[in-house]
């Protein structure tokens, strides 16, 4: 399960989890672009970094997003070595806000919420308003007026990667493409899948506790959830190798419907794995193997990125629309 470049969870705090982000960057600075032909290798390469530590994978899943935003959108690669996150969650009694100076570029003002990775990252791309538009800004945060607030991050899964808001005073910002172009692109769903890549390879990891242990062996109801969760695996596994290829056959489709099935099922994939696991072997690996605990709790605070019921209704109003959804 390990991947090449990372020595798994071998990391107690935030500042080891830059060094290793960092690290990983050095070897490998970039993966192939979603719809570049390569994408299942892409969502393989995420996989196997979440199942040797989730919290780095939301980090250097987060920085390869952000180089194929700007390669999507016509803008430069950042410096090699320059770590990148991607904030644009929004919340209430949160707003960020640009003000234009002319020739893209301008100033940062308000509260960003959810920003991970605030304190070792070395840039971010952010959404913010620019009156009643939407704008994608890059902007450096080893500057003057960036302040982030983690003093409310109180989680204990992803305990390693702080998401808390981020205050902008003044702070200069350029703009990447046109207002809306960050939801509008084909890309952002791309982007979506591979949070579920990430999300498929920790389960993995996971159900491999299972499966390596003598008890599958002699307790008929620990061999049953093991094939429980291989079914899930393998059938979340065959729709993220058909969406790779259908991206990458048609990379100026979103495929909006299939992003939002793969995520769903990929979520619910990993909540059984963790659950089944659990059932199998009781209370011990849960207390005795930190890095099967860690990774427990950090996929379970991770998943929730899924947008849940909300995304089953957008998909269930879609279905409604199509005359023969259930081809074979």
């Amino acid at each position: 399960m390990d991947h090449p470049f990372i020595s798994p969870l071998a990391l107690d705090d935030e500042r080891d989890l830059g060094a290793a982000a960092r690290q990983a960057l050095r070897c490998h600075p970039g993966l192939p672009l979603p719809g570049a032909g390569r994408t299942l290798e892409r969502w393989r390469t995420l996989a196997r970094i979440a199942a040797a530590d989730v919290c780095l994978a939301k980090v250097l899943e987060a920085h390869y997003d952000a180089q194929a935003i700007l390669a999507e959108l016509g803008m430069p690669a950042p410096d090699p070595g320059r770590l990148l996150a991607v904030w644009a969650a929004q919340a209430p009694g949160a707003r960020l806000d640009w003000q234009p100076d002319g020739n893209g570029s301008g100033h940062l003002s308000g509260s960003k919420p959810w920003c991970s990775g605030a304190s070792l990252v070395d840039a971010a791309l952010v959404t913010a308003h620019e009156g009643e538009r939407d704008r994608l800004l890059l902007v450096d945060l080893r500057q003057p007026g960036v302040t982030p607030r983690e003093e409310g991050w109180a989680a204990v899964g992803m305990a390693r990667i702080a998401s808390g808001p981020v205050a902008f005073e003044r702070v200069p910002a350029v703009a990447v493409g046109a207002p809306g172009d960050y939801l509008r692109r084909p890309g952002f769903w791309h982007g979506g899948a591979g949070v579920a890549a990430c999300w498929y390879g920790a389960a993995t990891a996971i159900a491999a506790t299972l499966q390596g242990h003598a008890k599958v062996q002699r307790d008929p109801h620990a061999a049953a959830h093991l094939g429980a969760i291989d079914l899930s695996l393998q059938a979340a596994a065959a729709l993220l190798r058909e969406l790779a290829a259908r991206i990458d056959a048609e990379p100026e489709q979103p495929h909006r419907d299939a992003v939002t099935r793969v995520r769903a099922f990929v979520e619910r994939a990993c909540s059984e794995t963790i659950e089944r696991v659990g059932r199998a072997l009781g209370p011990a690996p849960l207390c005795g193997d930190r890095a099967h605990a860690l990774r427990c709790a950090d996929l379970a605070v991770f998943v929730r990125q899924s947008h849940a019921e909300h995304d089953w209704e957008a998909l269930g109003r879609a279905v409604a629309q199509d005359k023969a959804p259930w081809r074979l």
